[in-house]
């Protein structure tokens, strides 16, 4: 009765692991809507069970994907953002060696207001004299006193300084400090001498926190919510895509004169367009061959293409040769050797 039992056993230990049937996905709350769109039809389509996806930003998301390269750690991050050199060596510390980065489309992040409410519209300086936790006060850094629109510029709204928006986990947020609050505080140092110390960025380069931004977590339909409930003028920041599904409800404002859309964003004239990102760990191509079914799903013209349904959720998309070359690569993909 032993030999059989014995055998039995060593054929079980000989078996290569079974390959785990769902893939997991981690990350931006901006690119969510997109994927949850390609995983419902490549589950719908290929009959197969649909890829697990968490919403918890861009920051947290791609600290979960660099966290471990073991098996049960996420096989795809969702970006709003490029992953930082600060982010790659915690992946490569933690084993996670080989990433693969796609480019699924152009995305801006917008200023809104209630529908109506015709604000009219700000210029990048404008926004970090009012959103920078500290600015220049007769020539020394000093905790922002603006409290309303009117105080920076006379031309501005007669409007308390409020605009809500995502947390320090955001994608979203990242690119907005880059993108605006960075540059005003590197202009500030320019015109004054004095303030030109190591340690501005943190001061001058980051958003207040005394009340007038106001974090609303990572579903920005509910800033979306709070926007066409508020009886005042509070500003809500969040992505294209979502003022594109809500116009009914919320108006963006122009930034340095320009009105956020598919042409301005694709075109770089809009100053807050930003591109969206998958990050894809190679090796769990082994244990979940579907990761590069699921790509071929999202690379494919019936989704990323100028007419695909990504384009109908807000999604700008990638100039042909630009998605050809993200279609070649995810055909590419291979797994890496089984040690």
């Amino acid at each position: 009765m032993r030999t059989p039992l014995l055998a039995l056993l060593l054929c079980a230990i000989a078996l290569p692991a079974a390959a785990r049937d769902q893939i997991r996905i981690v990350g931006s709350a901006t690119v969510y809507p997109f994927t949850i769109a390609v995983a419902e039809n490549y589950a719908r389509t290929q009959h197969v069970r649909q890829p697990a996806i968490a919403i918890t930003g861009t920051v947290a998301g791609l600290a979960q994907f660099c966290a471990s390269a073991g098996e049960s750690s996420p096989d795809i991050a969702n970006a709003s953002r490029p992953i930082s050199a600060a982010e790659r060596e915690t992946c490569r510390r933690n084993g996670v060696t080989e990433i693969a980065e796609f480019t699924i489309g152009y995305d801006g992040i917008v200023l809104a207001t209630r529908k109506g409410k015709h604000l009219g519209g700000f210029t990048r300086d404008q926004l970090w004299h009012g959103l920078a936790r500290q600015i220049p006060v007769s020539g020394t850094l000093t905790d922002n006193p603006m409290q309303r629109w009117n105080e920076i510029d006379p031309a501005l709204p007669d409007a308390a300084i409020e605009v809500i928006g995502p947390p320090p986990t955001s994608g979203t947020r990242d690119v907005f400090i880059e993108l605006v609050l960075h540059p005003g505080c590197e202009r500030a140092a320019a015109s004054a001498p004095a303030l030109a110390d190591a340690d501005r960025q943190a001061r001058c380069g980051t958003l207040r926190e005394d009340g007038h931004y106001v974090e609303a977590g990572e579903y920005y339909n509910l800033i979306v919510q709070r926007l066409a409930a508020s009886s005042g003028l509070p500003l809500g920041l969040f992505p294209f895509s979502y003022l594109a599904q809500n116009s009914g409800q919320v108006e963006a404002v122009t930034i340095d004169g320009v009105t956020p859309g598919m042409a301005s964003i694709l075109d770089g004239s809009y100053p807050l367009a930003r591109p969206l990102y998958l990050y894809v760990k190679v090796a769990h191509l082994r244990e979940t061959p579907t990761i590069r079914e699921f790509l071929a799903e999202y690379a494919s013209e019936a989704a990323l293409g100028a007419n695909g349904y990504l384009a109908g959720r807000g999604l700008i998309p990638l100039p042909e040769a630009r998605r050809q070359q993200q279609a070649a690569a995810v055909a590419a993909l291979a797994p890496a050797a089984t040690p």
